[in-house]
């Protein structure tokens, strides 16, 4: 019996930390995902001059 409650609590956070890593995995594939397809900026039309009047 002493070894069952000291082993449930074990697998039980084994379980948590396993699905928080999966978790991570699965958000940061997304991540790049969505990266991927959104274009960069490109260049101005009108170009900014900074400083002059």
């Amino acid at each position: 019996m002493a070894l069952i409650a000291v082993f449930i609590p074990l697998l039980m956070l084994g379980v948590v930390l396993a699905l928080g890593r999966y978790e991570e995995l699965l958000l940061q594939t997304k991540k790049t995902d969505r990266n991927e397809k959104t274009p960069l900026a490109g260049p101005r039309t009108s170009p900014r001059t900074y400083g002059s009047p």
